[in-house]
């Protein structure tokens, strides 16, 4: 997915560093991600996140919090009003490119910072949690020991993952005056609350809390083993899936027409994973599906093979044709169902020039109903009609340009 780098200014004027992950297709709606306390955009959960949606034709706006990851300003001199002001600033530079933000998504304590924010951002129609607590003043437990010394001196040191960072009594004071439920309560936009059972850092009452404050329509999803940070890839592309597949009830998603020349659209295939072979498959803004390899051959085992697809087409379609002509004839045909294998074969095997290996796919075709056997021989005959079936047996030209 073509990523752009590029600033806006934040709240107080410091210019905040961001990622623009951009649709490859048509752009037919845009995200805004919040990152967790002390994280940063370039996450894990939030690259994989961004990719999904915007291989669905989504584009999504990830950027740095004032004093975090490459954005410029002081860290001690922020709070959580602040971050949601950063929000409502980034929200602003996407409106003044003509991409209103129409989904926002936040973890961890980003979560609650889009909740406050969504009544003021009015071009969103849907909101996305991951890990959020109820009550901001939640983070302050990270603290420890040193909350009695923030609040006596002012301020205080605090390692967080490893890091040191400097917080402040007017961090404290400003995330313990912070009520959400009035505006989860008053929010009026469709909700996704996501979060993992064993959480121990965000604790999943949380979620409970948010969801129970929150009107219809509302969704509940568990993101089962995954930690806080979502670091695992296969629940970052669980969240991803779960979060495009909902975003699509509740945005206008509306394809442009097909392309001439391509009457069922493009299909549109884009590399998931660099290191691995996972890739998005994205039949217009609402089809999605996963391609991968076998453990075996360096994949992760996460989709279809390529040969699978392949596969599917030919037993999709060859169940739709023999469905298509028992409807027209009025025959019992109460259910069909194809398995397909494929394998290579040796020449001697098939009508080929010796030495050379050709595709052979087997279909197995199941038809259920009170039929005759002159019927289901029929369908049988029927079954080689199928659009695919001729395709695969004539041979097909490739046309290939490089963009």
């Amino acid at each position: 997915m073509p990523i752009e780098r590029i600033s806006f200014p934040g709240h107080n004027g410091d210019m905040l560093s961001a990622r623009l992950d951009l649709p490859e297709g048509p752009h037919l709606a845009t995200a805004l991600f919040a990152h967790c306390f002390t994280c940063s955009k370039d996450i894990p959960a939030a690259r994989r996140i961004a990719g999904r949606l915007a291989a669905m034709g989504i584009a999504v706006l990830r950027f740095d919090f004032t004093g975090l990851g490459h954005s410029e300003g002081e860290f001690a001199n922020t709070h959580f009003s602040s971050n949601v002001a950063d929000l409502e600033a980034a929200a602003a530079y996407l409106q003044s490119r003509n991409m209103p933000a129409r989904l926002l998504i936040g973890h961890s304590l980003g979560g609650a910072a889009v909740i406050k924010a969504a009544t003021k951002i009015d071009s969103a129609k849907a909101v996305v949690t991951l890990g959020a607590p109820y009550e901001p003043h939640h983070v302050s437990h990270q603290f420890g020991d040193a909350v009695a010394e923030i609040d006596a001196a002012g301020q205080a040191e605090v390692s967080l993952a490893g890091r040191p960072f400097t917080i402040t009594r007017d961090f404290l004071t400003d995330i313990s005056g912070q009520n959400l439920q009035p505006c989860i309560a008053s929010m009026k936009k469709a909700l996704l609350v996501l979060h993992a059972p064993r959480d121990t850092t965000v604790s999943i009452d949380n979620a409970a809390r948010i969801f129970e404050a929150a009107k219809h329509p509302k969704s509940f999803v568990t993101l089962d083993d995954a930690d806080h940070l979502i670091s695992n890839a296969k629940d970052a592309e669980y969240a991803a899936e779960v979060i495009a597949s909902w975003a699509g009830r509740y945005l206008d998603l509306a394809p442009p027409a097909p392309p001439p020349g391509a009457p069922e659209g493009i299909v549109r295939v884009s590399e998931a994973d660099p290191e691995g072979f996972l890739q998005d498959v994205n039949a217009g803004p609402l089809h999605h599906m996963l391609a991968d390899e076998p453990l075996a051959y360096g994949g992760s085992n996460r989709g279809m093979t390529p040969y699978g697809f392949l596969a599917g087409g030919l037993g999709a379609c060859t169940s739709m044709t023999i469905r298509m002509y028992a409807r027209r004839k009025s025959w019992p045909l109460t259910h069909v169902w194809v398995d397909v294998s494929h394998d290579k074969v040796h020449a001697r095997d098939a009508e080929a020039p010796a030495g050379q290996k050709v595709d052979a796919f087997t279909r197995t075709i199941h038809l259920e109903g009170e039929l005759t056997e002159e019927q289901r021989q029929r369908l049988l005959e029927i079954a080689d009609r199928c659009p695919v079936h001729r395709t695969l047996e004539r041979a097909s030209e490739v046309r290939t340009n490089l963009a």
